[in-house]
């Protein structure tokens, strides 16, 4: 994370320039609002972004986040325009510590992420859609590579949709820009529903109705493994998951959760 946990102990009093951000019953929702640009993610858009999401990493009430967005578009990604000139409007969040990188950052969030996609998404928007949990995307909505079309290339993209689908797949919608349908994204594993419009939030409400069910630190632990995982040699990651249940048991949520079982009632999660 791009912040320490001392710096997002309270969110901005004055609001966000470029979100909306609201909490209810431990979901954090964070909205782009910057629709008369198509959500275009600015140095100061991104900040507060990455703001935002450590909020939702350090907070201990925040069991789920929301992703969602204003308009007609979810996010038109990278304003090329904003990221070659810079920016002079005064920041409403401290300067992050590094640069901002979505996929990095999404990664790190560690809590089940939902993404609420209302309409088309292109470019760097792909990394808040693939580094979300789960995708609930409008049957309308649309998703777009076109970097290669202006001599750039998806680079940091690929590496997230090299985690979602297999290499053919994934190197052919950064290679050939293609504007494919929520249909064809829900296949390659990119949209985890695809919805009549008028059915996105129903969607999204059963999906955090059951979420808020379960234990939010199992989850966080089972999320923050799966992303270690990774960057371990096979032979050790055995091991290593057994390190984590080992660890996941020593927890007030473990011993609740088997109280709970055994007492034939409801947990009551920390």
């Amino acid at each position: 994370m791009l912040y320490t946990a001392d710096q997002i102990a309270q969110l901005p009093a004055s609001g966000f320039r470029y979100l909306f951000v609201s909490s209810n019953d431990h979901v954090l929702t964070i909205t782009l609002n910057r629709p008369e640009k198509k959500n275009a993610l600015s140095p100061p858009m991104l900040a507060e972004l990455a703001f935002a999401l450590a909020y939702a990493h350090y907070t201990p009430d925040v069991w789920l986040v929301v992703l969602a967005a204003t308009g007609n578009v979810f996010c038109a990604g990278m304003d090329l325009k904003s990221l070659a000139e810079g920016s002079t409007e005064a920041a409403t969040v401290p300067d992050p510590s590094g640069p901002v990188r979505l996929g990095e950052l999404m990664a790190g969030l560690h809590k089940p992420c939902i993404a609420r996609v209302q309409g088309p998404v292109y470019a760097g928007g792909f990394l808040l859609v693939g580094g979300s949990t789960y995708v609930v995307a409008a049957e309308s909505a649309t998703f777009t590579l076109p970097e290669v079309k202006r001599g750039l290339f998806p680079f940091q993209v690929l590496a997230v949709l090299l985690d979602i689908m297999p290499y053919r797949q994934a190197i052919d919608l950064c290679l050939r820009a293609r504007t494919i349908p929520a249909s064809e994204a829900k296949t390659l594993g990119l949209v985890t529903y695809a919805v009549p419009a008028d059915g996105l939030d129903a969607t999204m409400r059963l999906i955090i109705e059951e979420l808020r069910l379960f234990s939010p630190t199992a989850m966080q632990f089972g999320l923050r493994a799966a992303q270690e995982l990774k960057s371990l040699p096979p032979l050790e990651q055995q091991a290593f998951m057994h390190d984590q249940f080992q660890q996941l048991q020593q927890t007030p949520d473990a011993r609740e959760g088997i109280a709970a079982f055994l007492e034939k009632r409801l947990p009551k999660w920390s």
